[in-house]
């Protein structure tokens, strides 16, 4: 099940997942302007930019634990779950910026006052060199430097998560599902002491 499963991964091209990945951004922001979103379409459209960037980020962040506990790859798509991931957080950020606050000096005093939007701001900062170094190019150019600089991905997932818990009002369980989500995947990236067993007494008195 899980070799045939890998080897349909492998089949699988990557442009695919970029199309699959694209869709609902133009979707969403038509069901926004029809109505298709609520009362309170702007709103809408920025939290579901916003959780879409939130899931891509946990799938990316899943991708090496699922690779080392249940041998399923999807390295081949790690490049395009992160382009898609900044595709959304830069939907999510345009949306808020162009189409709900617009004023410049709003945002500024947004962005200093409001904690969850500082912290916003800072993952999208953070993910920003990430995306412009997503290429062959940046990657043998930066040479180990790279891996370190992408390692920022764990800050940026932890920052997306609490965005959203500090965002909602009250403690709601769908941002901390999200939260322990990410957590737990940056735990199981922690290395395992293994433990030698101890010899017996017996065996040292031998």
């Amino acid at each position: 099940m899980r070799d045939r499963l890998n080897q349909l991964l492998r089949r699988l091209p990557t442009w695919v997942v970029y199309g699959l990945g694209l869709l609902p951004a133009p979707w969403l922001f038509y069901q926004g302007l029809t109505g298709g979103l609520g009362v309170e379409p702007i709103k809408a459209l920025e939290h579901e930019y916003g959780e879409l960037a939130l899931q891509l980020l946990v799938l990316g962040l899943a991708i090496t634990p699922l690779r080392k506990y249940l041998r399923v790859n999807l390295l081949k798509f790690r490049r395009a779950v992160g382009l898609l991931c900044f595709s959304y957080v830069s939907c999510h950020l345009l949306v808020w910026l162009l189409l709900d606050v617009q004023l410049p000096e709003q945002i500024v005093a947004d962005i200093i006052k409001r904690p969850y939007i500082t912290i916003g701001m800072a993952g999208f900062l953070l993910l920003l060199p990430l995306a412009l170094t997503s290429n062959n190019w940046s990657i043998r150019r930066l040479g180990p430097s790279w891996r370190k600089l992408h390692r920022a991905s764990y800050v940026i997932g932890v920052l997306g998560a609490v965005h959203f818990v500090m965002l909602v009002k009250g403690l709601q369980l769908e941002p901390l599902i999200y939260l322990a989500l990410i957590v737990g995947l940056l735990l199981l990236r922690l290395p395992v002491r293994r433990i030698r067993p101890t010899s017996s007494p017996r065996r040292q008195r031998a």
